[in-house]
């Protein structure tokens, strides 16, 4: 679905990632790494385990702000079936974050290696599955 050897996201499938050379993903006995569903900042990642369910609150949004964070990507999934409603993407903007950019898990992963080339301040939470 998506590959890209100069990273720091290199490879997605799926509901795995494999992120400056560490896969994470679901497992077959449970989670790998950080798990299928993730965030990521520069080249730290950390399971998003506050996603829950297919459509975003404003308490799912977490570990993204006072981080100086330019950009918010979500990736809402393979099949795009995490909706975002725009009273999240307003809470977003509020809290600092001035542009959120909503897209299917491997091309938000495109979006943010390409960002973070160029120096930006990037976040990303992505959802691994549908």
């Amino acid at each position: 679905m998506f590959d890209d050897p100069k990273g720091p996201i290199e490879h997605f499938l799926w509901g795995k990632y494999v992120i400056c050379g560490v896969e994470h993903g679901a497992g077959g006995r449970g989670r790998v790494g950080a798990g299928k569903d993730i965030r990521l900042i520069g080249e730290e990642v950390t399971e998003w385990h506050e996603r829950k369910g297919h459509e975003l609150t404003e308490a799912m949004i977490s570990g993204v702000y006072d981080q100086g964070i330019e950009v918010l990507i979500i990736g809402i999934g393979v099949n795009g079936a995490l909706e975002c409603p725009e009273e999240v993407k307003l809470g977003i903007q509020a809290r600092g974050i001035d542009q959120v950019i909503l897209a299917r898990t491997p091309d938000a992963c495109a979006r943010y290696n390409a960002l973070f080339h160029q120096g930006k301040r990037v976040a990303l939470l992505a959802h691994g599955t549908c």
